[in-house]
């Protein structure tokens, strides 16, 4: 799940506790190796592996470089991994991603890693949460259906687009539409009509009109909403 700061470690968390009230027993494997202030208790934490900050500081690489390495580094000790996924038999397993974009539209080493836990009987579906705020600006909304169609396209899993933090989606500006034409991903002309009336979009009316036109035709898109600050009973 991506991108930063979108809320994945409280979603772990949260998904946890509900599992959990239900009788599930669940685990997190955490494989974020720049996420040192997890929110939860971890089963299986790559930081056991590797971390970001030692290989920045033994690499001299920065924080995108030193990430890709460190899943390049997972992805070549895949058994270490496998030992510490198969003792978790019978659980529900959460699995804390990083959220950098490129590890997911450019790069296959976390798409080989979920591939390889399917070879191992772990069946696997991907929530994608994206930060709602994002649908109060037209142009950064595009932005978000493009990552999310390149994403679905890449990891080849069965796919859930969640628009996160959504009691604070009006914060960052009042919504040019109503909630339901984000989340079903209706007529994106009328987004367009709205980036028109934008004088720095105006040179970039074909470039946007060409990526909308993709989104439709792919009809893959679309988004659920949460937020997992609201505490639901299990019976409800």
């Amino acid at each position: 799940d991506l991108p930063p700061g979108s809320g994945k470690s409280t979603y772990c968390r949260g998904v946890r506790e509900f599992l959990t009230a239900l009788g599930r027993k669940v685990a997190i494997v955490n494989l974020d190796p720049a996420n040192d202030n997890l929110p939860y208790e971890c089963e299986v934490n790559i930081f056991q592996l590797i971390t970001l900050q030692d290989v920045m500081d033994r690499l001299k690489l920065g924080p995108n470089g030193g990430l890709i390495y460190c899943i390049e580094f997972l992805q070549a000790n895949i058994e270490w991994l496998k030992s510490e996924v198969m003792k978790l038999k019978g659980c529900y397993i959460l699995f804390d991603c990083p959220g950098q974009v490129e590890l997911y539209t450019h790069q296959d080493s976390l798409k080989t890693i979920f591939a390889e836990l399917g070879k191992w009987d772990v069946r696997l579906v991907a929530t994608h949460l994206v930060d709602s705020h994002y649908c109060s600006d037209p142009g950064k909304f595009i932005s978000v259906l493009l990552t999310s169609l390149a994403t679905m396209l890449q990891v080849e899993l069965p796919h859930i687009n969640v628009l996160s933090k959504i009691d604070l989606i009006e914060k960052m500006g009042k919504l040019a539409l109503n909630i339901d034409f984000y989340t079903e991903v209706l007529d994106m002309s009328y987004l367009l009509g709205h980036l028109a009336d934008d004088p720095f979009f105006q040179q970039y009316k074909r470039l946007n009109s060409a990526i909308v036109g993709l989104v439709e035709d792919y009809s893959l898109v679309s988004f659920t909403t949460l937020d997992i600050q609201v505490v639901h009973q299990p019976n409800q």
